[in-house]
């Protein structure tokens, strides 16, 4: 097939060594989400990321019939922020 190969698009992840520590570690976690639900000690995830916020450098243009929403691709950077997140997995 023409163009098959995507040499731009990749996967990226950590490559790392599992030491008889790391393995141990992770089992203590593993076995602790696998007990069953405890009100009393609920188990509870929590996590972060850093998110840039960005504007339109002009006002997009609107739908059309026929015609999609039309959006500039220059934009202006605004601060940044932290996204948390935390939730139980027990319970959804």
């Amino acid at each position: 097939k023409k163009n098959a190969l995507k040499p731009w698009q990749k996967k990226h992840w950590c490559i790392s060594k599992v030491t008889a520590d790391f393995v141990w570690r992770m089992e203590d976690i593993l076995e602790r989400y696998a007990e069953a639900y405890d009100p009393r000690r609920p188990v509870v995830c929590f996590d972060e990321r850093p998110y840039q916020l960005l504007a339109d450098a002009r006002a997009p243009l609107a739908m059309k019939e026929g015609r999609l929403r039309r959006e500039d691709y220059e934009y202006r950077r605004w601060e940044g922020c932290n996204l948390f997140v935390v939730f139980q997995p027990a319970t959804g």
